[in-house]
């Protein structure tokens, strides 16, 4: 949600932050700018794409060897070109891009209102930055100084990177709540919001922590707290390479991702897990494994596709571990008054480790005393940095906004602590531990199966791109996986699709079905497998049209469906994993059909870091 690059240094900073904002667009974005020094401050936006505001700027190159860049989603003001980013201080003097939302902001415009401020546009951030031109003016003080009085003031939370006309080799980077991260290369600095347009120029970074302020110059890069105080940058490598980062051929990141899940999700168990010797390894939680095992409750906190990922582990780690265990959406945990007692384990899972409502959960739970475990993908993000251990899915940067590989690898990594637990706990028996144990690490061949059917589900996909309304059901372990694939086809076909548990269509949703509605039954052979046909049977006598998504060597539902998909047999608990691969398929193709933008669909944003 929103993106940040900045750079300084010896090239020509405008290509530098064309090609940033361009790495940047799959965090989702309506429009973009660019401010450079060039005697003045000049800044180019546009609402649109990049690529609008690279027309806007025309073929000559404005000549800058320091500049911020910004691609917006609109929070305070709609999408226009006199909201986009930068924004410059009512005195034109300084020039600001910012992700978050400052939430004073009201009374602060006011303030400055009052003193005579002019303002051009409906943005909180075009406050911020006349409150910082303000405070500099009234305490005579320097741009650094101005910027740490006003975060002090400020309620809210904030990725921020300041320039001035004043002074063209400084630039000012400071964040609270909002993910920022420093490039540091050969005589030249990068800020970004990740690590995406950074990596093809260097893999040196810094992590900002809340309320650092960077100052850049230069020659020389210090940060320091909001109270003033020096700290000493920890520089770290980057764990990815721009080959992760590029679609590789594919037409899509989406496709992508979805092909890329049998390494993957072998890059999870990859050192971890060593079926034959019967060998399971998490590091990352081990100094807290005792208390898992001793836990009598587990909350897991989540958002959207990583809330369903939670669905899945409740189902095992109560089968498996005998926990009772709450799954939680973090934008309504964090507004409840919730019951969390110390020694409470609170498991967090997130792709970008940036969620803000995930975040803000978490700082709740752990002010009451709970342990907090995180399952996070980016190395090195909020939160994994504020949680008391976790485990990282190691399954690359995941571009497409639609979660693909990162559902997956969630479910892996989810997976593997709930058998590690339940081995150690003594709840599940060795037969059946090593069986999982083997099923697990087969999973990556079954995917690749899974996948030879794309030519299938994409002449299934042509049929349907038109329907307005979809019906995901499944039961048991592939209830979430129903709730998933509706997700998926919603999120980028724009279709209306709801999941639901096979059993509950009777009270409600089976209204809805007639000769036009499509429903996707995750109908696998598992102990439930009698009950789904029964309610294929309830669908198909009311005149719905059953898309099936059945075990290999099923003779008998390919009777009743009208349009089958074969997985390979699995394991009822390690099947999420397989069968969501075809219904991540079925959406991609109906949403490129439809003519939709698959990796970057409308209103959404890959990380939300605003509430």
């Amino acid at each position: 949600m929103c993106g940040i690059v900045a750079y300084l240094g010896d090239h020509q900073a405008y290509p530098i932050l064309i090609n940033g904002l361009k790495r940047l667009e799959y965090r989702g974005y309506d429009s973009t700018g660019v401010a450079l020094h060039n005697g003045s401050l000049n800044i180019y936006k546009k609402k649109g794409k990049v690529t609008d505001l690279e027309n806007f700027v025309g073929e000559i190159i404005p000549q800058s060897t320091i500049g911020i860049g910004h691609t917006r989603w609109a929070t305070h003001g709609e999408p226009s070109d006199r909201n986009s980013h930068p924004h410059c201080s009512s005195g034109k003097k300084l020039a600001i891009i910012h992700n978050g939302i400052i939430e004073n902001y009201g009374a602060i415009k006011k303030d400055l209102s009052d003193k005579g401020y002019k303002f051009h546009s409906d943005t909180d951030t075009e406050v911020l930055i006349s409150f910082i031109e303000d405070i500099k003016k009234e305490n005579d003080c320097s741009l650094e100084e101005a910027v740490r009085i006003a975060l002090s003031k400020v309620v809210g939370a904030y990725a921020i990177v300041i320039m001035s006309a004043d002074n063209p080799d400084m630039l000012i980077a400071a964040r609270k709540g909002s993910p920022m991260v420093i490039g540091v290369g050969k005589g030249e600095y990068f800020v970004a919001s990740d690590a995406t347009p950074i990596i093809e120029y260097t893999k040196d970074v810094i992590y900002l922590n809340d309320d650092e302020i960077a100052i850049i110059t230069r020659n020389d890069l210090s940060i320091k707290n909001i109270d003033d105080v020096a700290l000493t940058p920890y520089i770290q490598q980057l764990d990815m390479d721009l080959a992760q980062i590029e679609k590789g051929g594919y037409d899509h990141f989406m496709l992508k991702e979805i092909f890329e899940q049998p390494n993957s999700i072998a890059d999870c168990m990859r050192g971890r897990l060593d079926a034959k010797k019967g060998n399971l390894v998490l590091g990352g939680i081990s100094k807290y494994s005792e208390a898992l095992v001793n836990s009598k409750r587990i909350v897991i906190i989540a958002c959207g596709t990583s809330w369903h990922a939670g669905l899945v582990a409740e189902y095992l780690f109560e089968e498996y571990c005998r926990i009772p265990v709450e799954v939680e959406y973090a934008s309504e945990f964090r507004y409840r008054n919730p019951v969390i007692n110390e020694g409470d384990i609170v498991i967090a899972i997130s792709q970008s480790g940036e969620t803000a409502d995930t975040m803000a959960a978490l700082e709740l739970a752990k002010s009451k005393g709970a342990i907090i475990l995180g399952v996070v993908n980016a190395v090195g993000s909020s939160i994994s940095r504020i949680t008391d251990e976790g485990a990282y899915l190691h399954a690359g940067p995941e571009i497409g906004v639609a979660s693909t590989k990162a559902f997956t690898a969630q479910l892996t990594v989810l997976t593997m602590i709930v058998l590690r637990i339940a081995d150690r706990k003594g709840t599940i028996t060795k037969e059946l531990y090593h069986e999982l144990l083997s099923e697990l690490e087969s999973i990556p061949e079954k995917i690749k199966s899974v996948l030879k059917s794309n030519a299938k589900i994409e002449y299934i996909s042509d049929l349907f791109k038109d329907a307005r309304n979809f019906l995901y059901l499944g039961r048991g372990f592939n209830f979430p996986v129903a709730l998933e694939g509706a997700l998926k086809l919603k999120e980028i076909s724009y279709i209306h699709a709801e999941g639901y548990p096979a059993a509950e269509m009777k009270h409600g949703p089976i209204a809805l079905i007639d000769e036009n509605m499509p429903v996707v039954v995750i109908a696998t052979s598992d102990s439930s497998y009698d009950k789904i046909i029964s309610n294929i049977q309830e669908v198909k006598a009311r005149k719905g049209i059953v898309i099936a998504v059945v075990t290999e060597g099923d003779v008998l539902i390919p009777k009743m469906a009208d349009f089958v998909i074969e997985v390979p047999a699995c394991h009822e608990a390690l099947m999420p994993l397989v069968s969501v691969v075809p219904l991540q398929l079925l959406s991609y193709h109906i949403a490129l059909m439809r003519g939709c933008n698959v990796d970057q669909p409308r209103n959404l944003a890959k990380s939300v870091t605003v509430e």
